[in-house]
């Protein structure tokens, strides 16, 4: 029907999510009603594993701690691409393996690099 903005197809999935947000907000609701409200100071205090908090919480961290996240994530990504490729091995053929080989070949040279620039000593 021309004027109307909402396709048909996406209004079932429009009535889904408005039931889904009013679940999630109600059950929140519900929640700040029905919970026992008993504070303490020892229930108010920062946890951190049982052991009461030493120094200040902003505290400045090593450039190293963020190089090795950033690594870490790299060849996380590696894993996410290397999986649906070996299921499909079979039928991706040479080409693929040949593309699959100069990916890896690039990590493992900017792990190598990453390695004697002396990124991964803690």
């Amino acid at each position: 029907m021309p004027g109307t903005y909402l396709p048909e197809g996406y209004l079932a999935i429009m009535v889904f999510l408005m039931i889904a947000f009013a679940f999630g907000l109600g059950s929140l609701m519900v929640g700040i009603l029905v919970r026992p409200r008993r504070p303490y100071a020892e229930k108010l205090s920062t946890y951190e594993s049982g052991i009461p908090p030493e120094g200040e919480p902003r505290q400045r961290f090593s450039i190293k701690y963020y190089i090795i996240a950033i690594l870490f994530v790299v060849f996380d990504v590696e894993a996410v691409f290397l999986y649906p490729w070996a299921v499909v091995f079979n039928k991706l053929g040479v080409f693929a393996f040949i593309q699959m080989a100069v990916f890896i070949a690039v990590l493992v040279v900017g792990y190598i690099y990453a390695w004697k620039k002396g990124a991964l000593q803690w």
